[in-house]
């Protein structure tokens, strides 16, 4: 791993997530009970795992956590080691383990056994040393006793004074210890942990933030309200950070995905408020790529192609704030899927999309009555930089993204680094590719990609005089970058 990346230390409870997926066709004659014919069964890490995991696509990243010495255990700390350093602590009882029972993407039952977990003695100077080398200190809190050992609390007391340390807290676990940079409860956590509160556990998430600031003497506390987004407490008024409408998708993980990002963009030097935006984009863009299903389901692919002697691993996905992830072919392919449920049709279209104009409203709209779903490839700023020439693009690619996002005839946002869009539609495999009307009787090179996949091609009108040129060059912007190129979508 790369010596620049920063250094996150994750602190907490692990894990070992086991899916069981089959088929349901019949009931047990004895019973009014589903027969399951298994078809697959995945193991992963959960908890502090899954959160340290995350934090590893954009870091160097040692997990501290207890870990039991038996065979899951084992399973666990290979799965870890493939991404991250591991400082085990004992582990009390077997590992703790949540077994999910699924048939056609639906839980029948879940299963939890193992544990207490609660970690065993505690290395103290290891520990210490791991934590005295972190750019930022990330504690994961699943309630098995990691935040309720006084050992660690101690350390993590230490670490406070020195370094920036998110606590994402857990009902069962302990309270953040004095000095930590942001707390992060989401919305039934903070009123539990206002329960015996004189105030009482009442009032609106903003007002539970700056109490709990007190409370917990944090430099700052993000209470998450879900697809709400996150009220911020750092002093003075509350701060509102709204998160990115998402239409269906699964919040499973969203908490863990929020935590890691926000941890990293404190290591970047973000602050507090800055580092829960960061955390409410990323967690959104979770949900809408399918959530921690999803995220296992290309992990479980990547670890497949890594052990094939005869390729190489694939490339990380790469996420930025308001897309969905790009980078491997299950991240286009579970976006079609999610937006296809029903038997839903998919619709693309794609473009520069610097400065959004009636133009481009006009054509996403149109583009939006082809179909049931409508997903916009974005070119990305290196895209159009490359494009367009210096000076461009005027808007960055997550503020463009942002803007698409809103329209109600959007239903997601895919940003691609290429010139043209044929890779992504190569994934993604839209029934309908619509393109501006102002291409007419021009080839265009993505075609053969789009019928390859049984898909059509639309051409759409557009409104004459729109442009993002025109727009530019009546700003006086055009004079100081030398652009000429016309754009309507």
């Amino acid at each position: 791993m790369s010596a620049h990346l920063p250094h996150v230390v994750v602190v907490g409870d692990v894990v070992l997530d086991r899916d069981v997926e089959g088929r349901v066709d019949r009931l047990c004659p004895d019973a009014p009970a589903p027969v399951l014919d298994v078809t697959h069964v995945r193991e992963s890490p959960g908890g502090a795992g899954l959160t340290a995991l995350l934090a590893a696509e954009g870091a160097r990243v040692t997990l501290v956590a207890p870990i039991a010495d038996d065979a899951a255990g084992r399973r666990l700390t290979e799965h870890l080691g493939r991404a991250l350093d591991v400082l085990a602590l004992p582990h009390e009882g077997g590992t703790r383990r949540k077994v999910r029972v699924r048939s056609a993407a639906h839980s029948l039952v879940r299963i939890d056994d193992g544990g207490p977990g609660a970690p065993g003695a505690v290395p103290v100077d290891a520990v210490r040393r791991v934590l005295a080398d972190a750019d930022v200190v990330l504690v994961s809190d699943y309630g098995a006793g990691v935040t309720r050992d006084e050992d660690l609390r101690a350390l993590l007391t230490e670490a406070a004074a020195t370094r920036p340390v998110v606590w994402d807290p857990h009902p069962r676990g302990g309270t953040p210890v004095p000095g930590v940079t942001l707390v992060t409860p989401n919305l039934g956590e903070a009123r539990g942990a206002l329960r015996d509160d004189p105030g009482g556990a009442d009032g609106p998430a903003d007002e539970l933030a700056r109490r709990l600031r007190a409370v917990w003497r944090a430099r700052a506390v993000a209470v998450t309200a879900s697809a709400d987004g996150a009220f911020v407490a750092s002093g003075g008024e509350a701060q509102y950070v709204p998160a990115p409408a998402v239409a269906g998708g699964d919040p499973c993980g969203a908490g863990d995905r929020f935590a890691a990002s926000a941890a990293l963009a404190l290591a970047a030097g973000a602050l507090p408020v800055e580092a829960v935006g960061r955390g409410v984009a990323d967690a959104s863009a979770w949900v809408a790529s399918g959530g921690a299903e999803a995220y296992r389901r290309r992990d479980d692919a990547a670890v497949g192609a890594a052990r094939d002697p005869e390729d190489g691993a694939p490339p990380r996905p790469t996420t930025t704030a308001h897309d969905v992830p790009v980078g491997g072919a299950d991240d286009l392919a579970a976006l079609a899927a999610r937006l296809r449920s029903g038997g839903r049709s998919l619709v693309a279209t794609g473009g520069c999309f610097d400065i959004v104009h009636a133009g481009h409203v006009a054509t996403l709209q149109a583009a939006r009555r082809l179909g049931d779903a409508l997903v916009v490839l974005m070119n990305s700023d290196a895209s159009v930089r490359r494009l367009k020439g210096a000076g461009r693009p005027v808007v960055t690619a997550a503020d463009r993204a942002r803007v698409l996002e809103a329209l109600d005839c959007v239903d997601a946002v895919v940003v691609f680094d290429e010139d043209d869009p044929r890779a992504a539609l190569d994934r993604l495999a839209p029934d309908v590719w619509a393109k501006g009307g102002d291409y007419g009787g021009a080839p265009l090179p993505e075609a053969e990609t789009v019928r390859a996949h049984g898909g059509r091609v639309v051409l759409l009108p557009y409104l004459d005089g729109r442009s993002t040129t025109s727009i530019i060059e009546r700003s006086g912007v055009a004079r100081a970058t030398g652009t000429t190129t016309k754009e309507t979508v």
